[in-house]
């Protein structure tokens, strides 16, 4: 005899994303009621993957990443993740990720430091591609003397290859960032891939308070007939500049195809700014806009920089910050407008070269306002003193 299977017992199986519901993204980034959970940056991380409903994701292990994907594996475990496999190192990695994406399906990979630098030229190849794919990176040391601690170096290596680069300051922005790349990549007008960076260990192996929607709501699938760029079909190929024979050429057909495609892949990178205004809450937040001394800093130094505004605070001293969470497409307008009033800026990086500080620079009018550093690199710590010394002028 055959039982019966009523309704209600269907959906009681039903596991992973099978049982989640697909909302509107600003539903879900905008409005759907959140909890408070005490994690560590890997699993805000997890839990934003749980809720984008991701078709594939290539893990190779590198320390501070290695967690991360490993949390990841868990949901591919539990149901979330549709594919999931460890691919032969970087290289391999960031071309299946191409691949997967030019087939039209939402792509997920992770890596650090000598990982992404091992990976970079497949990387820098992405955007050209209009490969809406996302990237987690956890930055770490990437020149010799070799270690695993903290240095954002490797993010200037990101920096002009045409693809979205968020810089996220804690674990709250390790969700919400890592959530909103698909969406904002994905945009029919941007179809890029989004770099979505933390500083490691302090944030990757760090607890803190993350608010998250509900674990059974997820993202719309992606819709790749809908991007700039249609997907791969290989009954009826589309014509893609890694296979378009004139682009391959030396003549003067192929300077001009690149010149207009770079172009417009620099365009597109622009018009993210609007959805990256919309979920993110604009590309800067800024703490006491009319200070006369600001402090401009991105990634785990803004923490150290709110730290120090504080103390400043309580000294009875005039500081400001401004944190940048979009570091392509840069804020230029936002700073200029922002900065305008400031007679002091400081901009404290955790990395050696100060390739903010080289960013900045090149846009604000008055550049002798900009007091350089403090920088801390090859997984220093960094003590809001040094900040404090910078705001004070007691320093050489």
């Amino acid at each position: 005899m055959t039982e019966k299977v009523t309704k209600e017992e269907i959906e009681e199986e039903k596991k992973g994303a099978a049982a989640q519901k697909v909302v509107d993204p600003d539903y879900l980034f905008l409005k759907a009621p959140r909890e408070k959970q005490f994690i560590t940056g890997s699993e805000a991380a997890k839990e934003a993957i749980r809720r984008a409903n991701v078709d594939i994701a290539i893990a190779y292990p590198i320390t501070p990443q290695s967690e991360t994907m490993q949390q990841v594996g868990y949901l591919y475990a539990e149901g979330y993740v549709k594919d999931y496999y460890r691919a032969e190192e970087e290289i391999g990695v960031m071309s299946a990720i191409a691949g997967a994406s030019r087939a039209g399906v939402r792509c997920l990979t992770a890596t650090s430091g000598p990982g992404l630098m091992r990976g970079i030229e497949q990387i820098q190849a992405w955007p050209g591609g209009r490969l809406p794919s996302v990237l987690l990176v956890m930055c770490r040391v990437i020149n010799a003397p070799l270690a695993i601690q903290p240095d954002n170096l490797e993010l200037s290596f990101l920096l002009n290859s045409g693809g979205i680069l968020l810089h996220g300051e804690n674990q709250q922005d390790f969700y919400d960032y890592a959530l909103a790349a698909f969406m904002i990549g994905e945009k029919a007008e941007v179809t890029l891939p989004v770099a979505v960076a933390v500083d490691g260990f302090f944030v990757t192996h760090a607890r803190g308070w993350v608010s998250t929607p509900a674990e059974n709501l997820k993202l719309p699938p992606r819709q790749p007939y809908h991007e700039a760029v249609p997907m791969m079909d290989n009954e009826n190929p589309p014509i893609r500049i890694s296979r378009d024979a004139p682009i391959q050429k030396s003549n003067f057909i192929s300077y001009q195809m690149h010149a207009s495609w770079q172009q417009e892949i620099w365009a597109a990178q622009e018009r993210s700014r609007k959805w990256i205004s919309r979920w993110l809450d604009g590309l800067i937040e800024v703490v006491n806009p009319k200070a006369k001394t600001m402090i401009v800093a991105s990634g785990g130094a803004v923490s150290q920089s709110r730290e120090a505004v504080r103390q400043a605070t309580e000294q009875g001293l005039d500081v400001g910050l401004i944190k940048i969470k979009s570091i392509r497409p840069f804020p230029v307008k936002e700073l200029i407008e922002g900065l305008d009033h400031a007679e002091k800026i400081i901009i404290p990086e955790f990395n050696y070269v100060g390739w903010l500080h080289k960013e900045v620079r090149a846009i604000l009018p008055r550049v002798e306002r900009i007091v350089p550093g403090p920088r801390v690199f090859g997984g220093m710590s960094m003590p809001t003193e040094l900040i404090m010394e910078k705001i004070t002028g007691e320093y050489k």
